[in-house]
């Protein structure tokens, strides 16, 4: 399976992003030997989803986007 899919399907967190309306899965994988968490954001069209971009977070970047307000935790 590729990260972008299994992040998505198998995500330990989402959320909102306020900034550009798409929803982000984050979740901890391995790359390279390390333990990285890594975000996928995405959007679901009429059933259909359709993810944008994805990559490593840098160390406290999640945290800020939850301090700010841009990031909004999904249930």
């Amino acid at each position: 399976m590729n990260f972008p899919t299994q992040i998505y399907e198998e995500a330990d967190e989402r959320y909102s992003d306020t900034e550009t309306g798409h929803t982000v899965a984050t979740m901890s994988v391995e790359i390279n030997g390390k333990l990285r968490e890594v975000m996928v954001a995405y959007t679901i069209e009429e059933q259909t989803v359709r993810l944008l971009t994805i990559h490593p977070l840098k160390e406290g970047q999640k945290e800020h986007r939850l301090k700010s307000g841009r990031w909004r935790r999904l249930e």
